[in-house]
């Protein structure tokens, strides 16, 4: 028996069972989230620290898991980008072509467009290529594989279970709600992301509750090994200043320009770069992480996720991160994580994005600050809000992005500045995203289409199908001479009309049920049906064909509105198909 049809046999409620199914994927994506954050971290350590001798700077909440020893930085540095580029990449494409790009866009086609199916071997390559293409430099982040490792797992699990199609879309949800949930340390926040990137301009509320309990059980397990706390530390930074929402309000601004040049170079590149390239692409992703090695030999911080610069934009140290260099930074991470995604590499832009919004924030709120000295106080404020508009604007996640950040920084005291910044730069940036496979709306997927489109049948009218050639018989007439009839016309039944009032309909099974003996003597009108099922002309084709159905006949007759004996027409199931077809070629 079917695990399904156990949880049917204890007669389960929906909620109840959707509790089952949601804890199942916030376990094992909970598992494979510290198994992804533990394989990148030591590559990273391993591969950019041992070979390169690179070791960044960690984000205040996240301790490192190796001690990083001392070193000066070595030529080879800044080779390994393209050496994992083609390692990645030879993987990707000998494997599991889809799993190439930054993956949440992968997870967005699947759920759009390919009924939530993904393939079982795509989160494996997901989750070991974008291993190879971060940890050796690459510059991109854990959004993307997490979530496709999820949904993954998500996908699969419903398909074991032979759930229905919109079953397997909320469980893809579930597992990217998980994934990043966990790997984010903001279970509120990558539950809304889940729901909300799918779409530019809406969200799949449907799947909002299962969402809410796998992200907490990810995050839940996660945490229990990696500690409580969160991504980053925000000491003392707060919102007290009405003043100040003018500033956030051009930072806003500023975010939404940044967000459209990020789009316009990202997909710049894939297509009027790397795509035209005569070479196999297999080998692309290596020519990308070369060109982020030539990158990283003047700004070494381009490198990887990026967190520990953006630690320190939040916390104002203008002596390690001035405000020229995060002014360069902002162009040098979108170009770098151009190079290394739009190349076909793999890994998450959400990192990035952060990364480039710190910079951002960070520039911008120095220079306010030295302007108006009087009014800003805390610079690194503006670099924690600008994380969170320059995300809500490049990737359409305004709720999201206020709520993840906040998560990740575990500091809720710029809300309302947050608020005000996300919103500007979601309406600003328009149409600009950097996920290319969301739609507008729910409306707009064909996820929906069926439940958002009126059906033909529902706006046609019986009228419209029904047969006004009409056979009648009498109801004197032998049952022998109506099934001589039947076989003659090729109809399987007759209405049975006297003195034009429709008084019963005479089937061949009605016929069929009287002696062959007695059919010469035995008249239409003892073996006809008389309690009967009619239908009028305005009713739709939709409410008809249901009446067939329900009641497993093959005609009605239609009647007029005002006089239910008055006998107008008949209306078979082919009629009806014959009618569909002609308006649906007709659209």
């Amino acid at each position: 028996m079917k695990i399904n049809e156990i949880l049917k046999e204890f007669n389960l409620r929906q909620v109840q069972r959707w509790a089952i199914f949601s804890i199942v994927i916030g376990i094992v994506s909970g598992f494979g989230a510290i198994l992804f954050y533990l394989g990148l971290r030591t590559v990273s350590y391993y591969v950019l620290g041992g070979i390169g001798g690179y070791y960044p700077p960690s984000p205040g909440g996240e301790l490192p898991i190796f001690s990083q020893p001392a070193t000066n930085m070595k030529w080879l540095l800044y080779l390994l980008p393209a050496a994992g580029g083609l390692i990645a990449g030879i993987m990707i494409y000998t494997y599991a072509p889809e799993a190439e790009g930054h993956g949440t866009d992968a997870v967005i086609d699947s759920y759009n467009n390919k009924r939530g199916l993904i393939r079982k071997r795509v989160p494996l390559i997901k989750a070991i290529s974008s291993i190879i293409t971060i940890g050796s430099g690459g510059s991109a982040g854990r959004e993307g594989p997490i979530a496709q490792i999820g949904a993954g797992f998500g996908s699969t699990f419903a398909s074991f279970l032979k759930l229905s199609d919109r079953d397997r879309r909320i469980m893809v949800i579930c597992g990217t709600a998980a994934g990043i949930g966990s790997i984010f340390k903001a279970p509120l926040g990558g539950a809304i992301f889940a729901i909300e990137v799918l779409y530019k301009s809406d969200m799949e509320t449907e799947g909002l509750v299962p969402a809410f309990i796998s992200s907490t059980v990810a995050y839940s397990i996660f945490s229990s090994f990696f500690g409580w706390g969160h991504i980053f530390t925000t000491p003392g930074l707060n919102f007290t200043n009405p003043v100040e929402l003018v500033f956030y309000g051009i930072l806003g601004i500023l975010c939404a320009i940044t967000a459209i040049l990020f789009v316009i170079i990202f997909y710049g590149l894939r297509d009027k770069v790397f795509r035209p390239l005569k070479i196999k692409p297999h080998f692309k992703p290596a020519i990308g992480g070369l060109l982020v090695g030539i990158v990283a030999i003047i700004f070494p911080q381009v490198l990887g996720t990026g967190y520990g610069w953006t630690q320190i934009a939040i916390n104002g140290d203008i002596v390690k991160m001035s405000i020229i260099l995060m002014m360069v930074l902002v162009l040098t991470k979108i170009l770098a994580t151009s190079f290394t995604i739009s190349s076909g590499g793999s890994g998450g832009v959400f990192a990035p994005s952060l990364g480039i919004g710190g910079m951002v924030g960070g520039a911008f709120g120095q220079i306010m600050a030295l302007t108006f000295p009087n009014i800003i106080f805390q610079p690194g404020s503006y670099a924690l809000v600008g994380m969170g508009a320059l995300l809500a604007g490049v990737a359409k996640v305004p709720i999201a992005a206020i709520v993840m950040v906040s998560e990740m920084a575990g500091n809720y005291n710029l809300l309302a500045p947050m608020m005000v910044a996300s919103t500007i730069s979601y309406m600003l940036a328009g149409k600009w995203t950097i996920y290319e496979k969301q739609v507008e709306n729910r409306s707009s997927s064909p996820a929906h289409r069926r439940e958002m489109t009126v059906d033909i049948l529902e706006s046609a009218q019986v009228k419209d199908a029904m047969t006004t050639n009409i056979v009648t018989v009498s109801p004197s007439l032998t049952v022998q001479v109506v099934l001589d009839l039947i076989h003659k016309y090729g109809y399987t039944g007759f209405p049975v009309v006297d003195n034009e009032k429709l008084v019963g309909i005479i089937t061949f099974e009605d016929a069929e049920k009287v002696p062959s003996d007695k059919r010469e003597t035995t008249e239409a009108k003892d073996a006809m049906t008389k309690e009967l099922m009619v239908a009028e002309p305005e009713d739709s084709l939709e409410d008809a064909l249901m009446e067939l159905l329900d009641k497993k006949i093959g005609r009605l007759p239609v009647v007029k509105s005002s006089d239910p004996t008055k006998l107008v027409g008949i209306l078979t199931k082919l009629d009806i198909i014959r009618t569909h077809a002609k308006l649906s070629s007709s659209r």
